[in-house]
């Protein structure tokens, strides 16, 4: 193995220093592809729309006749209202928009209480199936 002369050393790493001096300043700071105030404000809209959609579910899984399903199927209310805060927020997005139709076709009278009561319990198994399997 040969040895490095005293004279190439300083001059390779003086070669080095200056290559990284001359560098463009884009190529040595860091530049993100997305501005930390975009990022900042995309948290914020997904927390807002999370917390419309567990709004939106909760409200649904407290209307009485969903109580009365639960209950009568033997599912605890408390334990399913619980489970909404831990679901992904695909899973909530999804659920929460689904509970939403059915009170809106309830209400408007496109669909009897026995299908409404049916649609909640589904949506009940579909929370319960999201979060504890």
């Amino acid at each position: 193995m040969k040895k490095l002369s005293a004279v190439k050393v300083p001059g390779t790493a003086a070669l080095l220093l200056s290559f990284a001096l001359l560098a463009p300043q884009q190529m040595v700071a860091q530049t993100h592809v997305v501005p930390p105030a975009q990022i900042q404000k995309d948290l914020s809209t997904s927390s807002a729309t999370r917390q419309q959609n567990e709004k939106q579910l909760k409200g649904f899984l407290s209307m009485p006749e969903m109580q009365r399903a639960m209950k009568e199927k033997g599912i605890n209310p408390q334990q399913v209202t619980n489970a909404v805060s831990q679901l992904n927020n695909a899973d909530l997005a999804r659920l929460a928009q689904k509970s939403q139709n059915a009170q809106r076709d309830f209400a408007g009278g496109a669909i009897g209480l026995g299908i409404f009561t049916l649609i909640g319990i589904v949506v009940v198994v579909l929370i319960l199936v999201a979060v504890f399997a």
